[in-house]
């Protein structure tokens, strides 16, 4: 099926048409660098490098680009708290936020421009908006005249009438509440920049509106963003955009759902994927006092952020795999809010084991390491598999496989929706576990068996379907646990030869015993007819 994008501008699923054929560009609003990372700033980045992975895959050609606004009043705030530089601040939090990416695998990024080395771009936008009667200086500062747009709050469907805009005193310098700053005039101490109407520093909004002129072009494909960037700031980067160029500045609109604090603990992996309406979750799909998809006022309230509360991401980093927390970011349709808790965190790890116990499986079935498998790049490299010339050849396991990678790619066609996308490679991986069961791949002498060769394709698919969701691409390193040395080992050999010699004297309440014991320590047993293994999960 077509790619389907829902458009916050039209309210509807669209379909996905570039506006140059093959090539898509993709503008995501970045953070404001004056405190470190917390989870918030990496659920766009992660959504996103799936998005640009998912349509790389389809065949197009991404860039993808991701802010850094390195000039704010925050900024300047905490460099005076500091009693260092804005740079210096800035420059800190920057590396800070690229450290946090590169943990979560997000390296699909082409530019990070910063809005500093944009000064120039600034000035000239903000000069041609003035020279086109669209904005006004006044004593020092550059406003956007919201009269002048008669579109203006198209996207977030608010009225101009009621809209007011920032107080103090450049309320007073206005000609209207709700027009907004494109340059503001220097205060004593302040960093600024030399501009036709004095020394100064660029406003929020303008930043965007040039970058990605400059990178992307007058009109590009994909703008995104949380859903709080809906107003005020991404309905001045249209007005702004628009009045200048007298074109859209972006075809598409995406904004994620925004991070909130959860007292829920839900199941990670469930067997149903649920259809995500227009706008609306569908009836049953909202838990009560849960905000819907969209709901840019509820999901605000609970909005986690620094101000917030929300921890450095670095602390969570201590306690979790990146691969865990990117898991756990694309387990919700991008457009629902996030329920956060370290125990859904939790819930998302036992998830994980599932698929981790496979590719041990494979190896030892196999001899082959999983993440040894070369994936398909692309879809036409995934639809041709060497000597599968009919449908009605393939082994039932590898029709089944194709059936789930069929499924897997609707969902990601619809809205990337990433959640169901997920949902399917559980249900995919559970298949190959019950075909390797029931042919009984873990015998000696099957691994060159026409039943491992069917194994192999189906590993190989799951390889292929989790790469576009950017997950399982290296082996994961297991934390290190004080205590699990040598002796621990000689302990639960002993504790499995016990269990062995329960079940063989048909003692099946004491080994059931012993299992449930291990599995509060989170120890997992697993009988196989090599004998039984044992793993143990992160406390």
């Amino acid at each position: 099926m077509p790619i389907r994008i829902y458009n916050t501008l039209s309210k509807t699923k669209e379909p996905f048409e570039p506006v140059t054929p093959g090539k898509v560009g993709i503008y995501l609003c970045g953070p404001t660098v004056y405190k470190p990372s917390h989870i918030g700033h990496m659920v766009g980045p992660v959504i996103f490098d799936a998005i640009k992975r998912h349509l790389v895959y389809s065949g197009y050609q991404v860039t993808l680009v991701i802010n850094i606004t390195d000039v704010d009043d925050k900024l300047i705030a905490e460099s005076r708290r500091r009693a260092i530089s804005m740079a210096a601040v800035a420059d800190e939090m920057t590396a800070d936020y690229h450290r946090n990416l590169e943990a979560m695998g997000v390296d699909t990024v082409d530019h990070f421009p910063k809005a500093t080395d944009h000064i120039g771009a600034i000035v000239e936008f903000t000069q041609t908006l003035i020279d086109g009667g669209f904005a006004y200086v006044a004593e020092g500062d550059v406003f956007f005249e919201v009269g002048r747009d008669p579109e203006y709050g198209k996207l977030s469907r608010r009225d101009v009438t009621a809209l007011q805009g920032e107080g103090g005193g450049a309320a007073e310098r206005k000609r209207s509440a709700a027009d907004f700053a494109l340059w503001k005039g220097a205060k004593p101490g302040e960093p600024c920049w030399p501009s036709p109407w004095g020394s100064g520093r660029p406003g929020w909004h303008i930043e965007c509106s040039a970058m990605s002129r400059r990178l992307l072009g007058e009109t590009f494909d994909i703008h995104g963003g949380g859903l709080d960037l809906v107003f005020p700031h991404h309905e001045n980067e249209i007005a702004q955009s628009e009045c200048r160029h007298g074109k859209p500045q972006a075809k598409y609109w995406l904004h994620n759902g925004l991070m909130q604090a959860s007292h829920e603990v839900g199941k990670v992996g469930g067997r149903h994927t649920r259809e995500l309406a227009a706008g609306e979750p569908a009836e049953g799909d909202v838990a009560a006092g849960e905000p819907a998809a969209g709901d840019q006022a509820a999901q605000e309230q609970g909005k986690m952020g620094k101000s917030k509360g929300a921890s450095a991401f670095r602390d969570l980093l201590a306690k979790y795999q990146g691969e865990t927390i990117r898991f756990f970011l694309l387990s919700t349709h991008y457009r629902r809010p996030i329920d956060y808790s370290e125990e859904r965190i939790d819930e998302v790890e036992k998830g994980l084991d599932t698929f981790y116990r496979f590719f041990h499986r494979y190896e030892r079935v196999t001899g082959e390491s999983f993440h040894a498998i070369e994936p398909a790049r692309t879809r036409q490299a995934g639809d041709i598999v060497p000597g599968q010339v009919l449908i009605e050849e393939q082994a039932p396991i590898e029709r089944q496989v194709n059936e789930f990678r069929r499924q897997f790619l609707d969902v990601m066609d619809d809205d990337f929706n990433t959640g169901g996308a997920i949902g399917v490679l559980f249900e995919l991986v559970r298949a190959l576990n019950k075909f390797v069961d029931e042919a009984g791949l873990e015998t000696a002498g099957k691994t060159g068996s026409a039943e491992a060769a069917s194994l192999r394709l189906g590993a190989a698919t799951l390889r292929e379907l989790a790469a576009i969701l950017g997950l399982f691409r290296r082996p994961v390193k297991a934390p290190a646990v004080a205590g699990f040395d040598d002796l621990v080992g000689k302990l639960m050999a002993l504790v499995i030869d016990v269990r062995a010699e329960a079940r063989k004297s048909k003692n099946f309440a004491m080994a059931d015993q012993i299992r449930k014991g291990l599995a509060a320590l989170g120890i997992t047993l697993e009988d196989r007819p090599t004998g039984t293994e044992w793993t143990r999960r992160k406390q």
